[in-house]
């Protein structure tokens, strides 16, 4: 009698210790502690990532500061990272944060890049930095949350020294030697065939390929075969036009896509782009899943500064649900400054008055308000997604406003943007602007 109670003890602490893994893909995790076994398998011609042996198609948004609960809301299931540090939340607060609300992680690893001055030919300098990358590793290596190592950022962008390769390969061995657990990447600033001849050639010891690419995101199946890549994919960064690939004024300011055309292209471009390579491409991370400054303060992010949610977010909520959220955000028509739309080059005088006005349409017939601001043309221009300064609103240059149509005071001589943006009081938002020149 006593073995007999003993066994069913045992027995009874087995499955107790079952009902603690993981219980669907969601991540829908109680107390597990130990790192999930995350591999790529080739199955025929297919290319499939598995999590603990589930099938794992990657439903993700690049993610700094975001919100990851508001992803996990909108039923992604995955977000990137660009660092283990990014200045606000250790590596394991993040970590930990996505496993409370059922994601993995791609984790970002710093590594130096040529542009700000990294010397690849170096032998202490790279030394020095796999030792820092290993310590990295060996710290989260076991989190739950984890997914996949990112070594390193766009490193070719405006680089000559094709050592840098070697040193992503020695750092992916490095990771491997420590963590059979999770496959390793590095993300390439667009895809040319000689960075593709290096990965294969350099880069033996990565796992999988990862390419970031935004108005000709649709060209990336055709060139992924062109270019002889046979391996596994994925898409680590994609959205909005570039600033280097849209129209620009005469004075050189960049004409930015209103938030209705941008999220018809990001449905295009994840349609044609990402969806139509079902054999190697392994799933995405739209850019961005918050708010940064570059060129403006809403060109890239998919939420604006105070965190509203723009039509975009509606556009991945529907790639990711397979319908539109139950209340949408407000659809832009049209907008003009003086009559004139961006591409007519708006030249005004100092100090005279003009009208501008903006039409909306809202699928459920919100109240809507409208908030405009001027601010001069940023001359903080960086690359490679670098910090910029955002710009200062033009005190004054607001004379008056009546909901869809506002009168501006031209500032003085200069480049300037008249943003405006459209709230429904359901923390969605419209936005727009326009650049014109004072002289």
């Amino acid at each position: 009698m006593i073995r007999i109670f003993w066994i069913c003890c045992f027995c009874f602490l087995l499955s107790c210790k079952e009902n603690t893994q993981k219980k669907d893909l969601k991540g829908e995790f109680a107390e597990e502690t130990g790192p999930a076994k995350v591999e790529v398998r080739q199955e025929g011609d297919k290319y499939q990532l598995y999590v603990d042996n589930e099938p794992f198609y990657i439903k993700g948004a690049g993610l700094e500061f975001g919100d990851i609960k508001t992803l996990a809301m909108h039923n992604a299931n995955s977000f990137r990272t660009w660092r283990t540090e990014n200045g606000e939340r250790s590596a394991k607060e993040v970590l930990d944060e996505a496993h409370e609300n059922g994601l993995m992680v791609s984790m970002g690893i710093e590594v130096g890049r040529e542009r700000h001055g990294f010397d690849y030919d170096d032998p202490v300098a790279v030394a020095n930095q796999l030792a820092e990358i290993k310590k990295q590793v060996v710290a989260l290596k076991d989190h739950p949350a984890l997914l996949i190592w990112g070594i390193g950022n766009e490193l070719n962008l405006h680089y000559t020294n094709p050592k840098v390769w070697d040193a992503v390969n020695d750092i992916s061995k490095m990771i491997h030697s420590l963590d059979p657990n999770h496959p390793t990447t590095t993300s390439l600033a667009g895809i040319e065939q000689q960075e593709i001849t290096y990965i294969q050639e350099r880069c033996t010891d990565l796992d999988i390929l990862a390419v970031q690419m935004y108005g000709d995101l649709p060209d990336l199946p055709r060139l992924i075969e062109e270019f002889g890549w046979e391996g596994p994919y994925m898409v680590t960064e994609w959205g909005a036009t570039g600033h280097w690939e849209v129209p620009q004024t005469s004075w050189g300011a960049p004409i930015e896509d209103n938030s209705t055309v941008k999220a018809a292209n990001y449905l295009k471009r994840y349609k044609k782009g990402i969806e139509a390579d079902s054999l190697q491409c392994i799933g995405s991370y739209v850019f961005l899943w918050g708010n940064k400054q570059e060129r403006t303060p809403t060109w890239y992010g998919i939420f604006l500064e105070d965190g509203q949610e723009t039509e975009s977010v509606d556009v991945m909520h529907y790639v990711w649900n397979g319908e539109w959220p139950s209340n949408r955000t407000p659809a832009i028509k049209t907008f003009v400054l003086d009559g004139k739309v961006p591409q007519d080059n708006i030249y005004l005088v100092a100090g005279k008055e003009y009208n501008a006005t903006i039409e909306i349409m809202d699928y459920e017939n919100d109240t809507l308000t409208f908030t405009w601001e001027i601010m001069a043309e940023s001359t903080d221009l960086k690359h490679g997604g670098d910090e910029e300064k955002r710009p200062d609103a033009i005190a004054g240059a607001i004379v008056s406003q009546q909901d869809n149509s506002v009168t501006v005071r031209a500032p003085d001589n200069g480049a300037y943007r008249l943003f405006v943006y459209v709230n429904d009081g359901q923390n969605h938002s419209a936005t727009a602007n326009i650049p014109f020149m004072v002289n």
